[in-house]
């Protein structure tokens, strides 16, 4: 290992560049208006209605210390589906919106550096009841999923893009979390990047957590080929891309 790399990665983890930037030069500063909450989208593209959290009848409540003790990451799932249902517990558990502030800003069910937000979350579903089989992107501010396409051989190509991790595509979903840096970027600058990252932390603990609620399990990914599952998912590796993965099946 070369030293001085090391300590330059070593550095971006460090709170240390603060010093060297000048926030007063943000683009929040400067008075461009914010970056709005959710990705835009063809509003005639095909939409599923997901399941409300005030009508939620199949989610058991669980202690929170028992989730605690019992969450492992498990990579190995049964071939039973996960229910509508379950995949809405899900999706509002890790990036579900409690309250909107304003169109840039809102409150979700975990913390964000400045209520940024900057992830946006794709699941491939290979076996959630009544939906068909495909790539698709959580709509948070309308409890929706939006279909982008299916795709072939959808379990061998996610594998593939996690360099032959088979888990990656054994299971019932897997969540993909991309970042739109510049959300994050408008407010802090060069120290958005590394804050992005501890908010990934956050999204999925939280998908760990709630997992346990339903008798499923996960295993984050965070080795994975970037470009490989970028292009599969569609976005251009530059003003968005992929941050962390996690395989969810039951158990």
């Amino acid at each position: 290992m070369n030293t001085n790399e090391i300590d330059q990665y070593r550095y971006f983890l460090k709170d240390s560049n603060r010093k060297e930037i000048n926030f007063k030069e943000t683009d929040q500063n400067r008075g461009i208006p914010a970056p709005a909450l959710e990705k835009p989208y063809n509003r005639n593209s095909h939409r599923i209605d997901l399941i409300s959290r005030d009508i939620w009848s199949t989610i058991p409540a669980i202690d929170l210390k028992d989730a605690m003790v019992h969450r492992e990451s498990r990579r190995v799932f049964t071939s039973e589906a996960l229910t509508l249902e379950e995949l809405s517990f899900l999706l509002w558990s890790t990036q579900g919106i409690k309250k909107i502030i304003s169109n840039s800003t809102a409150l979700r069910t975990v913390p964000s550096a400045g209520a940024r937000h900057s992830f946006e979350t794709y699941v491939f579903i290979m076996n959630v009841t009544s939906i068909k089989k495909g790539l698709y992107r959580y709509l948070p501010i309308e409890n929706q999923l939006l279909f982008i396409r299916e795709v072939e051989q959808m379990e061998r190509s996610l594998s593939d893009a996690c360099f032959g991790q088979k888990f990656a595509g054994s299971s019932a979903v897997t969540f993909i979390w991309t970042t739109i840096p510049y959300r994050m970027e408008w407010r802090y600058s060069l120290s958005a990047h590394r804050v992005i990252l501890i908010d990934a932390g956050h999204v999925c603990q939280n998908l760990y957590l709630a997992c346990e609620a339903i008798h499923a399990g996960t295993c984050a990914i965070g080795a994975y080929d970037q470009d490989a599952i970028d292009a599969l998912i569609g976005v251009n590796g530059n003003d968005e891309f992929t941050i962390y993965l996690a395989p969810v099946g039951k158990v």
